[in-house]
């Protein structure tokens, strides 16, 4: 039995007036996405427990069948498994955006979406002029990077509060700075990357091209290091995992799945989708279960870029799941095949919702409800919802 599991990140969406009330869903071409709510059965779930930020972190742990109020130990701590970053029992880890800040406003939570070549030559840059013993910088993928608090105490962060940049767009940061244990020091640790940064020969040339430079950072996501069961262990299966973005693969690495990277994954709107879903076939042709994760649908969320959230949505459709249903249709294995977004980035709000999102599921065993379409007006009309995302994989995996 082949286990599949798409992710179109941010997919779901709000109807917009200029859709004629339609959501991005509803008026994208999505035959794949169709054809699984007509041969299986849709519904709604919910991803993001009571009391969590619906953020990408939280709900993908929960759509790996990990329940985020027992394993839940903060964003950056999954992207540091990711990058081999190896965290004391007193280290506190930060996801480091790349930014551009002008005026005090939040140009851009991304810095343009720098590309990786750059950003790691800016963050070692940070790293040499402020890093220390303690304090350590990290490099990921475009804007996304860490940075480490190394400490041989406890440090108390229970009333530190850090807001996501991609929430800011267009604000005044003075408002949505740092607050509670350790502030001092991240505002401090900002202050001083601002400095350092604006002066880079990269951001120098940006300007010139009138792209956005990276001219500061911006600290949130924070956590401790964590345990969690295996995959196997928890489900008895094998398998991988696709993304571009290293929260992902963190969240991979740690339950002992494979990661697979993807020449041309960009974890943006150029991403390499077709590449994707042949690694997805790959990983099927040895083992039992993929989880494969697009970030291009919550970018243009983000951005509130309606053409490209359309687009990045039917190119989900017609170059992954198409393949890979191409594929599992033409091989002798039984399969079940799920679709589902972690969880809603409305247009008109360029943020995520914790609002339960629409998923389909089709394959062995699985009962028609012959639904017409795969979108969030017609996952309402259908019967079976789930209380959370461990919920929703344990059925599919297990039922």
């Amino acid at each position: 039995m082949k286990y599949v599991v798409l992710v179109p990140d941010g997919m779901a969406d709000y109807p917009i007036a200029g859709l004629n009330g339609h959501t991005p869903l509803q008026v994208a071409k999505t035959p794949n996405f169709d054809m699984i709510a007509n041969k299986g059965i849709m519904g709604l779930v919910k991803t993001v427990p009571d009391g969590f930020t619906p953020a990408s972190d939280v709900a993908n742990l929960a759509l790996f069948g990990y329940d985020p109020r027992k394993y839940y130990p903060g964003r950056a701590p999954l992207e540091a498994a990711n990058l081999n970053v190896e965290l004391g029992p007193n280290d506190i880890a930060f996801r480091c955006n790349l930014v551009t800040i002008f005026d005090n406003k939040m140009i851009d939570y991304s810095a343009g979406h720098i590309t990786s070549a750059e950003s790691q030559k800016l963050i070692r840059f940070l790293d040499e002029k402020l890093g220390s013993e303690n304090i350590k910088f990290y490099s990921g993928t475009s804007y996304r990077h860490l940075l480490v608090i190394k400490s041989n105490n406890n440090i108390d962060i229970k009333d530190l509060k850090c807001i996501p940049p991609h929430d800011i767009t267009g604000k005044d940061i003075k408002k949505y700075l740092p607050k509670g244990s350790l502030s001092q020091t991240l505002i401090h640790l900002m202050e001083e990357a601002s400095k350092v940064l604006t002066s880079h020969e990269i951001n120098l040339v940006r300007l010139d091209l009138k792209e956005n430079p990276a001219n500061n950072i911006w600290l949130w996501g924070f956590g401790q290091g964590t345990n969690m069961e295996s995959f196997m262990d928890k489900f008895g299966l094998k398998g991988g995992v696709i993304s571009a973005v290293d929260l992902i693969k963190g969240i991979g690495k740690i339950v002992g799945l494979k990661v697979i990277d993807v020449e041309g994954a960009t974890g943006f709107y150029d991403t390499n989708y077709a590449g994707k879903a042949d690694a997805a076939i790959e990983v099927l042709k040895k083992d039992d279960y993929v989880y494969v994760h697009v970030e291009a649908p919550d970018e243009a969320g983000h951005n509130g870029d309606l053409q490209e959230k359309i687009l990045a949505i039917e190119r989900f459709d017609q170059q992954i799941i198409g393949k890979i249903l191409n594929y599992l249709q033409g091989q002798k294995s039984d399969y079940r095949i799920l679709v589902v977004p972690d969880h809603a980035t409305p247009i008109d709000l360029k943020t995520h919702t914790a609002d339960p999102v629409p998923y389909a599921m089709a394959g062995r065993n699985i009962v028609p409800s012959a639904s017409k379409a795969f979108t969030e007006e017609q996952a309402k009309l259908s019967g079976k919802n789930f209380d959370s995302g461990e919920e929703l994989i344990k059925y599919f995996i297990k039922s």
